[in-house]
């Protein structure tokens, strides 16, 4: 494990930074909602930051231990009194990633923010928001959702299309300044589900690709995927074919389930403090590459699984994320990315030097 560079008292900064961008005003109200495994420095930060933004700010620690590959766990709702005490504060600020819940729905539209923090301490202040980062990705996420066809390719074989629009359309710019949004500290993306059934093509992840989720690792060799009406149908390849074929196979519910095997969010990133290589200079500690593998300016986020977060009804723990470099993307027929470089001059943010 790398030794951690940013000093331990500049998180109370950062925090006070951070909350600033999610307009915490004197007199709020802000929960914090930790579990066992919650980094307790986080917490302290988060309380001297408010103390100094005149804010109000308690904790609330449940028993129960997400996982990088865990996703979806009620860690609240089963909870008796949790939701109604998170759905009456101003701000909330989780300590572990609680998408794919359904809590999460009742909190944000109460008109409760939600801002999530799960980045090693040198990720958070690395990739806070650039100036430009929420007006890039607004810009992006109306452009999107003004689409019924998105097309992806590469040279590596990659031609996958997919029919949108069914499922609405999601951005994170790194900070919940709006009630009922839920972001993410360290995002930068625009995504969406595909049309259910819709999905068809290939996709082929090249070496330098991510299987940021379960098994936080580069892609080393070839993996050739083929979607049909939507759903993954072959997975061909070495190892890495290997551990995904495995991971679907391994978190059917039963043998004729199918949910894992579904396209899910599809969409890009644009944040240029994002680092495609954290996963090559600090290692493969899932707290290294949650934000930093999703959000790198250019990537394609291909995944497989869940899609309740966007109004569906799959509920599975089968779920792929899979960022990807050097993609060609196209809106019914417009160019978006080319190579995994911007074609639209709105969606290029300046990176910040920290």
């Amino acid at each position: 494990m790398r030794p951690q560079s940013i000093n331990p008292s500049k998180l109370a900064e950062l925090f006070r930074r951070e909350f600033e961008l999610c307009q915490v005003k004197p007199g709020e109200t802000v929960a914090l909602l930790s579990d066992l495994t919650a980094r307790r420095e986080y917490v302290t930060a988060a309380f001297a930051a408010l103390e100094t933004l005149g804010a109000n700010g308690y904790e609330l620690c449940v028993n129960s231990t997400p996982t990088w590959t865990k996703v979806g766990i009620e860690t609240v709702g089963a909870c008796k009194g949790t939701v109604e005490a998170f759905a009456a504060a101003d701000l909330l600020v989780c300590l572990h990633v609680p998408f794919f819940t359904r809590w999460l729905k009742q909190v944000r539209d109460a008109g409760t923010r939600v801002l999530i923090v799960v980045d090693h301490p040198d990720d958070l202040e690395q990739g806070m928001a650039p100036k430009g980062l929420k007006e890039a990705v607004i810009h992006a996420g109306k452009r999107l959702e003004r689409a019924k066809t998105l097309r992806v390719v590469n040279d590596a074989g990659t031609d996958l299309t997919v029919d949108i629009g069914e499922y609405e359309t999601m951005v994170q710019y790194g900070y919940a300044d709006e009630p009922g949004r839920v972001d993410h500290w360290g995002a930068g993306h625009a995504l969406t589900f595909p049309n259910e059934g819709t999905a068809n093509g290939t996709v082929v992840f090249a070496p330098g690709d991510i299987i940021v989720l379960p098994y936080n690792r580069y892609i080393t060799e070839e993996v050739r995927v083929e979607v049909a009406d939507g759903f993954v149908r072959d997975i061909k390849g070495g190892l890495d074919a290997r551990l995904m074929t495995h991971w679907l196979e391994d978190n059917r519910a039963h043998p004729g389930d199918m949910d894992g095997h579904a396209v899910s969010h599809l969409g890009w990133g644009l944040n240029p403090q994002a680092r495609w290589d954290n996963l090559a200079l600090y290692g493969d500690d899932p707290e290294r590459n949650v934000g930093a593998a999703r959000a790198f300016a250019g990537n394609f986020m291909f995944s497989t699984g869940p899609n309740t977060q966007g109004g569906g009804t799959r509920n599975t723990k089968g779920h792929l994320d899979i960022p990807m470099r050097d993609c060609s993307v196209m809106l019914d027929g417009d160019m978006i990315l080319d190579h995994g470089r911007f074609v639209d001059e709105k969606m290029i943010v300046a990176r910040e030097p920290r």
